[in-house]
C-alpha cells in the first residue's frame, strides 16, 4: 500500500509544490518592482513625471517590494518545510 501511495500522491504533491512556487514568484515579483522603481526614476528624470508624483509612487514601490520580499521568503520556506 506505501508504494501505491509513493507512485500516485508523490508526483501530485510535487506539482504542486512547483505550481506553488511559480504562482509565489508571479505574485511577488522582485525584478519587476525593482523594474517599476527604475522606470519611475527615469520618467522624472526627463521630465515626464512631477515630483510630488514621483515621489509618491517611489514611496508605493518600496512598500510593494519591501512586502514581495518578505512574501517570498516565508513563502519559499514553508514549501521547503513541506517538501521534506
Amino acid at each position: 500500500m506505501l508504494l501505491v501511495d509513493d507512485l500516485l500522491l508523490r508526483p501530485i504533491i510535487m506539482v504542486g509544490n512547483v505550481i506553488h512556487s511559480m504562482a509565489i514568484e508571479e505574485m511577488y515579483d522582485v525584478e519587476a518592482i525593482q523594474d517599476d522603481i527604475k522606470e519611475n526614476r527615469l520618467l522624472y528624470e526627463i521630465g515626464d513625471r512631477s515630483e510630488g508624483e514621483y515621489e509618491r509612487r517611489r514611496e508605493e514601490l518600496r512598500t510593494q517590494l519591501e512586502v514581495a520580499r518578505e512574501a517570498r521568503e516565508t513563502l519559499t520556506n514553508k514549501v521547503e518545510v513541506k517538501g521534506q
